[in-house]
This record gives structure tokens, sequence and C-alpha cells, in this order.
């Protein structure tokens, strides 16, 4: 085939062929519009998803749940973590290369500012050539960089205070900032950390710092989804020890003359961990997929497929049948996502309203004699009310009794509604008594069951909780 056959024949391989960078860029576009969008959404003043460590609530779903209720948080860790997890059997560290905060802010940096807005980089496809800064200009131009990307931090770090900070109180906090030092302080070592994590520290995180990457290798399996380089075409670069053979085409042509890698390392050049992917499977590999960029672009020139591919091991190494992506433990993982999911869906429905905690004192019961000649048995308790709510609410409760003892247990104090206002626990110390022979036993006590419907008076139906409890009634020798 001539040159000019090859060259046609390349063109017409990669027309239309849209980059995987291209495509992670608009990916992380959208990601950052999101995490920038989801603190500002809010519904009848809460939010889509806010831990207030100012407030002590946790809003989800627009639903406000209090400090109290976070039993819901291990199902929402469970579903972070499970999610990953499952992410990465399937599709390995693609988590790292198209969602991760850290990946992104080094796309912002290295490619975005110092590669098309300074020019401090020649070329985004080659990351192993660093800036030469002894030059007086490249010297001023990091200096720029240095100082843009400190002002991205702060924005970022504003955002990630956002879920913990409503917006609304943060920017209002943010301008008396003498006031609110830890707060600030956050922000500013948010700041530090970012600048120092993104210029200097760069993939180094990724590769000696993130325990994901540990991780990962319990995870995998033969038909994990990642960056998989072809020997069967390609020819093997590496020997078993991982020690590189050839480094020139003409070499590896002249132990396997059907090779197709052009050992060009546009591969190499172009990674961002500085790995080589055709050493084969390596923890530093964040699946960003620049390799399977550089290469189909290389082969694509020769009217050739890529010799690194976004498949699996089983697909292209071993060549043993398509990839199973829907495999056992693929729906294993779906399968504990959609239970949690669900239990995490029930739970959070049944919110309550209102928080009481019900406790009976160190007294079991006191006896006293009422003017008509009546013995009153009466047992303390200490009630703690909590108004969940954004408004203050008027509080009341009955007393249910066992079957045969309906009324007969009766509430001396509180005897009108009381009110609680938003946030605040409210401590109301409650009497109950009998003044009628509820048991009739000389050998001991007897503990009889009750349960507390406690409401709001102005709507009963939604705001309301129900608790269980006990009255103790004395020994009949003591109240004859």
């Amino acid at each position: 085939m001539s040159t000019e056959e090859v060259s046609l024949k390349g063109k017409a391989y990669l027309a239309g062929w849209v980059s995987w960078r291209v495509k992670r860029y608009w990916f992380y576009g959208f990601v950052t519009l999101i995490a920038l969008v989801v603190p500002w959404i809010r519904i009848n003043g809460n939010h889509l998803f806010l831990l207030s460590f100012d407030k002590l609530k946790l809003h989800l779903m627009f639903i406000p749940f209090d400090m109290q209720e976070l039993y819901l948080m291990p199902f929402l860790l469970m579903l972070l973590f499970i999610g990953i997890f499952g992410i990465t059997v399937l599709g390995g560290r693609v988590f790292c290369g198209w969602m991760c905060p850290q990946t992104i802010f080094r796309v912002v940096y290295r490619d975005l500012i110092e590669t098309k807005l300074l020019g401090l980089r020649k070329r985004i496809k080659n990351k192993q050539q660093e800036p030469d800064y002894s030059k007086m200009e490249n010297k001023i131009k990091r200096l720029v960089a240095i100082l843009i990307w400190t002002g991205l931090s702060f924005i970022a770090a504003a955002d990630l205070m956002w879920y913990f900070v409503p917006p609304e109180d943060f920017l209002a906090y943010i301008q008396n900032p003498s006031e609110h030092l830890v707060l600030v302080g956050t922000v500013v070592g948010i700041v530090l950390f970012l600048v120092y994590d993104v210029i200097f520290l760069q993939e180094n995180f990724c590769v000696y710092v993130c325990p994901y990457s540990r991780i990962q290798s319990v995870l995998y399996d033969d038909d994990t989804v990642m960056a998989v380089y072809n020997p069967n075409r390609g020819g093997e670069i590496y020997n078993e020890n991982k020690e590189k053979l050839f480094t020139k085409q003409k070499d590896l042509l002249s132990v396997n003359t059907n090779a197709e890698c052009t050992t060009c390392e546009s591969c190499v050049t172009v990674c961002p961990t500085h790995i080589d992917i055709r050493k084969g499977l390596q923890l530093e590999c964040i699946n960003c997929l620049e390799c399977v960029d550089a290469c189909t672009e290389v082969m694509g020139k020769l009217g050739k497929p890529s010799l690194v591919e976004w498949s699996s091991e089983k697909e292209t190494l071993y060549m043993q049948g398509k990839t199973n992506y829907f495999r056992p433990k693929i729906l294993g993982y779906i399968t504990i996502l959609v239970i949690v999911s669900i239990v995490l869906g029930m739970m959070g429905s049944t919110k309550e309203y209102m928080l009481l905690n019900i406790n009976k004192e160190n007294r079991l019961y006191s006896i006293n004699h009422t003017d008509e000649g009546k013995v009153r048995v009466e047992n303390a308790y200490t009630f703690l009310f909590q108004n969940t709510l954004d408004k203050n609410h008027n509080y009341y409760f009955d007393v249910v009794a066992p079957k045969g003892m309906e009324g007969k247990i009766k509430i001396e104090t509180p005897t009108e509604p009381f009110s609680v206002r938003p946030g605040i626990v409210k401590k109301k110390v409650i009497v109950l008594y009998t003044d009628e022979m509820l048991v009739n036993d000389d050998r001991k006590d007897t503990i009889i069951p009750l349960t507390i419907k406690a409401y709001a008076m102005d709507d009963k139906a939604k705001i309301a909780v129900v608790r269980q409890s006990t009255f103790t009634f004395p020994r009949a020798d003591l109240v004859k």
C-alpha cells in the first residue's frame, strides 16, 4: 500500500473521531457545574444536600433532619463507598480519571492555565517535559499561574464549605471574619492545601498518597475495563520482569515481524502519572485514557485501530471473548446499592417532625392523699421536646393505658399545651397520676406499660410521635 493510500485510509479512519480527552473536558465541566449549583438549590428553605455543622442539621432531598436523626449518614456513606467500589470493579479507576477533584484540578491547572493561557507548556500531549523555570519569562508566568490557581482555590474551598455551611450563611459570615475565625481558617487551610497539592505535589498524590490505588488491585478482575495495551498486535515491549526490551521499531520488528507498535512512545509522553501502559496493569494508572487517544491518533494515521484500548484484559490481552459487563460481582454490587437506597428512602420517608425523649425520674412513685380521702399514686417524668421545623408550635400529649385501664392514668401537669421554638430542646417535668386501684398485688410493685402520643396542636396528623414508657404502681399494702 502506497504512502498516499495509507494517508487516505488514515484520514477516513479518524473522520468524526472525538478524543476521550475532549469528552473528559466536557464531563469535567458538567461535574463542576453540578458541584457549584447543588448548594444553592432550595425548596421551602431546605437544601438538596447540606450537612450543617453550624445549625446541626442534615438536609437530604429537601427534607431537614436533626442531628439526632443522623442514622441516615451511614447509609449515605455506604452508597458512596459501595458505588465507588462497584465502579472500580466495572471500569477500573474511572472515578480517578473522570470524577476525582484532584484530577480535575490538575487538568485545569496544567492543561488550561499552564498550557492554553500562559504557554508555559508547549503541548497538552506532552506531560513529561516540565517548563524551564530558569528563564525569567517562565518564572513570571509561573507566578501568574500560581495566583490564578490560588483565586480558583478560594472558589473551590468556598464551594466545599457550602455543603457544610449554607451559602446564604457563608456569605454573611465571611463579611465578619473576626467573628468566624474557624470558618475563615478552614477556608484558608483548604486553599493552602490545594495550592500545594495541585502545583507542587501534582500526580504524586495519586501515586503515593491516595489509598484508592492500593484498593483497586483487590477489586480488579479479568473483565474490569481499563486502558489496556494489546501485545498480541503491538508486540511485547517489556519482558516478564518489566524490563524494557525495545526502544526502536526496527529492533522490535527483527524479533516480531507482525508487531504494529511504532515505538513512538506517544502513549508514554502523554501520561500524567508518567507510566508506560505497554508494561501492563499498574496501580499508577488513573484511567484518564490519554494513552488511548495518543495511540488512536498515531495508529489511525496508518489506517489501523489503536493498540491501547479501553477494554478488559480478558478481551484484549487474553483474547477469551467479549467483556462480561453484567457478571455476578457487578450484579451483587447493584443489588446492594438498590437495597441500601430502598432502606434509605424508607427511613427518610418516616422522618419525625418533632423529637421526644422520655426519662423516668429516679423516684419510682409518690403516694399522696387527696382532700376527698382518696390515695393518689404519682409518677414523674422528664420529657425532652425538640421542634425540628422552622416555626413555633404548641405541643401536648395523650396517655394511652393498657386495656382495662383506659382513662385511669391521668395527666397532673402540665394542664395546658406549651410552645417550643424551632431548633430548641425544651425540658418539661411531667406528672402522671391515678387515684384508682389499678393492681391489687401485695407482693411487689407493678410495671404498667404506657403509650405516649405527643403532637403539635395545629397539625396532629403530621407533627406527631409515639413513645413507649411505663407507670409504676406500688404494692397493694402501701396503697391501702
